[in-house]
C-alpha cells in the first residue's frame, strides 16, 4: 500500500479545518503537518480517526503561527519531546519503518539563530523527515534567487548531512505581486531518500500554500485493523500453548524490532487458531 504524508500553511486551522478534510479525503494520510495553526491555548480541535499534538504560539497578543501534527489513530505512534523555542513539533511513528516527522514553522521576519536549527536536529531520532514552511529562497529547490534564511537552510542540510525532497515546484502564491514561490520544504535523513516521492497538489484549498504530499510504497505494510476480541472464557489454553510456543530461530534476530514482530505475528496467529 502507499502511506502518504502530507505538509501544509493552513493559514488558519479553525478557518479552513472543511479544506483540511479534504485533503485528508483526497490521499488519507497517516500524518499531516500543519504550519500557521492560529490556535489560542485551549482551542480545541478534533478530525475523526487522527490524534493531534500541537505547539500554539504563545509569544503574540492574537492567534498567530503555531504548528499541529494530526497521525491516524491506527498507527503506532509517539510524541518525541523537544526543548526548543522554535515552532516545531515531532513525533515517531511506525509506517514500515520507525520514522520520525517534524513539523516546523520559521516566521519570515523572526530572528533563527542557527544553533537553535542545530540543536532542533540533534534531536531528532534518525531517520526522520522534516515538514514545513521555512520562508527560504534557495537555488537548491527551485527559487530563482537566494535569502539570509535560504542560505541558513543550506547550511543545515549540509553541515547535518541532509537531503531534499522537493522537485522544485512552487508551494506558495504571493497573492499580492501575483507570484509563484517555493517555501515549503520536505527534507530528510540520506538513508530514505529514495524511498519518498515528492509531489505539490495542485489546490490552494483556500490558503496561500499549496499542500506538498509525500508517498512511500510498501507491500508489506497495511493499515492496522482495530484491535480483535477474543473470548478468553472459551479459549482452549491447552491448544493456545501448544500453538504458541516460540522457535529459539525466531527471537535470535539482530533487528530486535523484527524479531519482535516475528513473535507478536506468531502469539496472534496461535491465539486466532485456539481462541474464539
Amino acid at each position: 500500500m502507499a502511506i502518504n504524508l502530507t505538509s501544509w500553511n493552513c493559514h488558519g486551522l479553525r478557518a479552513h479545518i472543511d479544506d483540511l478534510k479534504s485533503i485528508i479525503n483526497k490521499y488519507q494520510p497517516v500524518c499531516i503537518g500543519l504550519q500557521e495553526t492560529y490556535l489560542a491555548p485551549g482551542a480545541d480541535i478534533k478530525i475523526t480517526n487522527y490524534n493531534i499534538i500541537r505547539k500554539d504560539n504563545i509569544h503574540s497578543s492574537h492567534a498567530t503561527g503555531g504548528v499541529a501534527l494530526m497521525f491516524l489513530q491506527s498507527f503506532p505512534c509517539k510524541p518525541v519531546p523537544l526543548n526548543t523555542t522554535i515552532q516545531a513539533v515531532a513525533i515517531q511513528i511506525h509506517v514500515g519503518m520507525l520514522l520520525t516527522i517534524c513539523t516546523i514553522y520559521l516566521p519570515p521576519n523572526q530572528t533563527i539563530y542557527q544553533r537553535d536549527l542545530d540543536n532542533l536536529l540533534d534531536q531528532l531520532p534518525a531517520p526522520f523527515i522534516l515538514l514545513g514552511d521555512m520562508n527560504g529562497h534557495s537555488c537548491l529547490w527551485g527559487s530563482s534567487d537566494t535569502n539570509s534564511r535560504g542560505l541558513q537552510i543550506e547550511k543545515l542540510i549540509f553541515d547535518h548531512n541532509l537531503c531534499i525532497l522537493n522537485d522544485n515546484s512552487k508551494t506558495y502564491f504571493h497573492s499580492i505581486n501575483r507570484t509563484f514561490h517555493t517555501v515549503d520544504l520536505a527534507i530528510c535523513s540520506p538513508s530514505i531518500l529514495t524511498r519518498w516521492e515528492f509531489t505539490v497538489d495542485e489546490n490552494l484549498y483556500n490558503s496561500d500554500h499549496f499542500p506538498i504530499i509525500l508517498k512511500y510504497f510498501d507491500i508489506s505494510v497495511r493499515i492496522p485493523r482495530r484491535p480483535q476480541r477474543f473470548i478468553f472464557d472459551k479459549a482452549n489454553w491447552q491448544l493456545f500453548t501448544l500453538y504458541s510456543e516460540l522457535n529459539p530461530v525466531m527471537v535470535q534476530m539482530d533487528d530486535i524490532d523484527s524479531a519482535t514482530e516475528t513473535v507478536t505475528k506468531h502469539i496472534l496467529e496461535a491465539a486466532e487458531r485456539s481462541i474464539p
